[in-house]
């Protein structure tokens, strides 16, 4: 990256972050069971409540003791199940027709982050229903109030029941794209693990991965708070001593209650101090091939790590020691290459690859430059790429990877002694 795109990424990143005491973060309410949702709809004279999910959870009937709780005290509610893998703006807009068809007065996110993703995407079509959804991309660029919004999420890992974030894909370019803004977060947070156990163990690792990725990421980058990095630590602590048990044993509730809030911790460290090149690539694989977004992001994270080289040294080694792979004592570059090792035992304890099959040397220059164009100048990286050097990180993940001396010379540039 030239030296004059450096000093306005560095200077855009500076401002934001100045300006973090002053913005209106807040956190969910957080609620331990379903049992209180009727009163908290009712305290919010709300009376109609579409549950935004997706097929896989009506199937399991998981929804059923909602279903139960709601009707139990007279208040309706109707199904939008239709959300897919990475949530698409036709999604989006079938669930708010749906919404004003039948006279709604909440939304309930149930399921994994795209069904929560897509509750408050749609949220943001009812608040301004005469702007599109690629005009809210970005920054705040709502600013008005949603419907109540609750978040049930049935997934450990996508941390959206805490977060500014919701990610959309555009159903006509396939392009993904985050809108960030206060008003996207959820009023209230249900965290029941009871509805995790049916997870199956390789949808439990990379949704647990994920949450390793924003606690990470948050950890690793620029701007950084006291309040972010006490929370990131935390949920590095409980993914590093409960992910294992609750991939070996998915009825392992105590598990499975710590990678919940292991997810939250984390969700609350990234809305703040945002994500980095890992989220930034995973978006636009998503969006182009349909990759699960914990997928995508377990499959890039040591590697990205490891190109970011000396620079995270130090915070590594830091996450090393919350982790319990190092002490205070520890060199730090031993530390970061034990951490980072750590990962890449995961994924392979997990059966978690290390490339993307779905990947076409084709489609990298146009995948790059979604990932520039995200990650740059909002994420506050360790070490800032443009979109070429991007390229070459994509091909690391092609199985038969096309251009070896380009990688070759992009970890002799970028990994240093790791």
């Amino acid at each position: 990256m030239n030296i004059f795109r450096k000093c306005y990424c560095r200077t855009f990143q500076a401002a934001f972050r100045l300006a973090l005491p002053l913005l209106p973060y807040r956190r969910p309410q957080l609620v331990s069971g379903i049992s209180r949702l009727p009163d908290i709809l009712r305290q919010h004279h709300c009376t109609r409540a579409l549950i935004v999910t997706d097929a896989t959870i009506t199937r399991l009937q998981l929804t059923l003791p909602l279903e139960q709780a709601l009707a139990k005290h007279d208040i309706s509610f109707v199904f939008y199940d239709k959300t897919v893998a990475n949530p698409t703006t036709v999604n989006v807009e079938e669930a708010r027709k749906l919404y004003l068809r039948h006279a709604c007065d909440a939304i309930i996110g149930f399921g994994g982050g795209s069904s929560i993703d897509c509750a408050k995407a749609m949220g943001a079509r009812i608040a301004k229903p005469h702007q599109s959804l690629k005009k809210m991309k970005g920054i705040l660029k709502i600013r008005r109030r949603l419907p109540l919004l609750i978040a049930l999420p049935t997934t450990a890992g996508t941390g959206s029941e805490a977060t500014l974030a919701a990610v959309i894909t555009d159903s006509g370019s396939r392009h993904k794209y985050p809108i960030n803004d206060f008003s996207l977060i959820p009023d209230y947070a249900v965290l029941d693990p009871h509805f995790t156990v049916s997870l199956p163990p390789l949808l439990t690792a990379t949704t647990g991965m994920d949450a390793l990725t924003h606690a990470i990421e948050a950890y690793i980058g620029h701007s950084t708070t006291r309040d972010t990095r006490r929370a990131a630590i935390k949920a590095v602590r409980l993914i590093f001593t409960s992910l294992e048990d609750a991939f070996r044993d998915g009825s392992n509730i105590r598990a499975r209650r710590r990678m919940l809030i292991a997810s939250y911790y984390a969700g609350c460290a990234f809305t703040k101090s945002y994500v980095g090149y890992v989220h930034a690539i995973a978006h636009s694989l998503g969006g182009e091939y349909g990759i699960p977004h914990g997928l995508a992001n377990s499959i890039l994270l040591p590697f990205v790590l490891e190109a970011y080289g000396t620079s995270v040294h130090e915070k590594l080694r830091q996450l090393a020691i919350a982790a319990g792979l190092a002490d205070r004592h520890t060199p730090r570059k031993e530390a970061a290459r034990r951490f980072i090792d750590a990962i890449h035992e995961m994924k392979a304890r997990f059966g978690i690859g290390n490339t993307i099959p779905e990947l076409q040397k084709k489609d990298i220059k146009k995948l790059a430059h979604y990932a520039d164009k995200e990650a740059n100048p909002l994420y506050p990286v360790p070490v800032l790429m443009n979109a070429r050097e991007l390229e070459l990180l994509y091909c690391q993940f092609i199985e038969t990877p096309p251009c070896p001396s380009a990688v070759s010379h992009y970890h002799k540039k970028k990994r240093g002694a790791l």
